[in-house]
């Protein structure tokens, strides 16, 4: 193992490294947050599709299609299409806003009144999601170096938080671009090949395996449609993708770049499947589909290789953690502690302060950073002592389309949605959620349903029963989403390829 260890010892190092040289870069709110909104198609590409693809995309993927075979692409396909959606349809407009948080699009569309009960909601989902993320480390460092759980969290938790804390968005940025190569490497170039051919090619699978492993809609309709609801809506809505898309040097480089990321998932997805697949014909009593990963890359592959497929795993969790854990400390300190202290600045007049690195700038950089550090302590603290991360996963995720989708996609699609109609709609769609999970339980598939047409019924019945939106808000809005503001010096540099 030592060549292995070599190869995930090198890559943790050179994240730190990474880390330390984005820190130079930031000198800027702009620049710390979202990378000085100037990427190119190239990093854009890469960096999107790594954020999407965590530990839950590439170990659970793979256990997916070991539980059910192809059909076990679902999960991950069911991201790239809402991806692929977000990039088509709205990336352009959300990136012209030049905002930088959700909360701060509801604002400058309802008025400033819609934004802070969103920001609790959305704090929520980052945090878990940063949480879960963080507790797949135990996973990896397991079966690297038979690693106490508590310890493997501590440590992989550490470096995400210090490159984070270092660089912000830069950092990540970078970061995220090798986790893309490694990724693409470690999983589709090497795994997916070495692991169909261990298991006797696709032909001895179909024979050593019940047919429903090879039925495209085996894993059951219902549960993919609960997977459209969840995952294909919350990439249209979520920080941790909105951020990303704030980065796009240009409206072409957040649609077509994103139209890439998008696709890769796509074919992501069925890699893992089908390495799932594999893993059942090699290892057909597993004691949980969720081992199938770690056990094949353990027991099939060479060294060096296993280490550079490990690090991919390894990429693959660190990409989704970093991303989740900036988007929670943007929100936690723009949306909800600024608010508190009084000192928000609202969506409609913040386009000029990204010019130059000021004192007051170098000051807000400070504070990014002193929160990404705070928010990083919470997730590994919440990490060591949280049980059933699906369950916390599932809270949130049922919280962030149940309550926001609705409020969110009203505001970029109807221009009769008010700011009363927005508030009811996020308050009885998480009201509604709450209760329905207390009511079904928390893993059934009711509460997200009916909490989101309960929030679509109250959002337009309030929205036509209170006064339209002011015409100034509507008009700075429309200005705003055509791209017609001012925009900062630092913005006009040449896009980052």
């Amino acid at each position: 193992m030592a060549v292995d260890y070599t190869v995930i010892v090198v890559y943790l190092v050179g994240m730190l490294a990474v880390g330390w040289w984005g820190m130079r870069r930031a000198k800027s709110k702009s620049e710390f947050l979202v990378a000085g909104r100037r990427l190119g198609p190239t990093m854009y590409s890469g960096t999107m599709a790594a954020i999407v693809l965590g530990g839950a995309s590439t170990i659970g993927g793979v256990g997916l299609g070991y539980q059910y075979g192809l059909s076990g692409a679902w999960m991950v396909f069911t991201i790239g299409l809402g991806l692929l959606a977000l990039s088509v349809f709205f990336s352009a407009r959300i990136a012209r806003l030049k905002v930088y948080t959700v909360s701060e699009m509801l604002d400058l569309r309802y008025g400033g009144r819609a934004g802070v009960i969103s920001g609790v909601v959305m704090w929520a989902y980052t945090l878990m999601l940063a949480v879960t993320s963080t507790i797949a480390y135990a996973t990896i460092f397991d079966v690297l170096f038979d690693m106490n759980r508590t310890i493997a969290i501590i440590l992989g938790g550490s470096i995400v938080v210090a490159y984070s804390t270092l660089g912000g968005m830069w950092s990540i940025t970078l970061t995220d671009m090798v986790q893309f190569v490694v990724k693409t490497i470690g999983v589709l170039l090497l795994l997916l090949p070495i692991a169909v051919v261990k298991a006797g090619g696709f032909s001895e699978m179909k024979a050593q395996l019940p047919t429903e492993y090879f039925d495209p809609l085996g894993i059951g309709g219902e549960t993919i449609f609960t997977y459209v609801l969840i995952y294909t809506f919350g990439m249209l809505i979520g920080q941790d993708i909105w951020q990303r898309v704030f980065t796009a040097g240009s409206d072409r480089t957040a649609k077509w770049g994103g139209t890439v990321a998008g696709t890769y998932c796509l074919v992501y997805a069925l890699a893992g499947a089908v390495i799932g697949t594999a893993a059942k014909v090699l290892y057909p009593k597993l004691g949980s589909p969720d081992d199938a990963f770690a056990t094949i890359v353990k027991d099939e592959l060479p060294m060096g290789v296993r280490g550079l497929v490990l690090a991919a795993a390894l990429a693959a969790v660190m990409s989704t953690s970093s991303g989740a854990l900036i988007a929670c400390a943007t929100v936690a300190n723009n949306d909800i502690w600024s608010r508190l202290r009084g000192a928000v600045t609202t969506a409609s007049d913040a386009t000029a302060s990204d010019a130059t690195a000021s004192d007051e700038e170098r000051d807000e950089v400070r504070g990014n950073r002193a929160f990404i550090l705070i928010m990083g302590v919470a997730v590994i603290c919440t990490a060591i002592a949280l049980n059933n991360v699906v369950e916390a996963l599932t809270v949130a995720y049922n919280l962030l389309v149940g309550g926001l989708l609705v409020p969110i996609l009203g505001g970029l699609l109807w221009k009769r949605g008010t700011a009363q109609g927005a508030l009811a709609a996020v308050a009885v769609g998480g009201l509604a959620v709450i209760g329905l999970m207390a009511s079904y339980g928390i893993l059934a598939n009711e509460p997200v349903y009916y909490g989101l047409l309960s929030s679509l019924a109250v959002y337009v019945i309030v929205s036509l029963a209170t006064p339209a939106t002011d015409p100034a808000v509507l008009a700075a809005w429309r200005e705003r989403l055509a791209g017609r503001t001012s925009e900062p010096v630092s913005e006009s540099v040449p896009a980052h390829q």
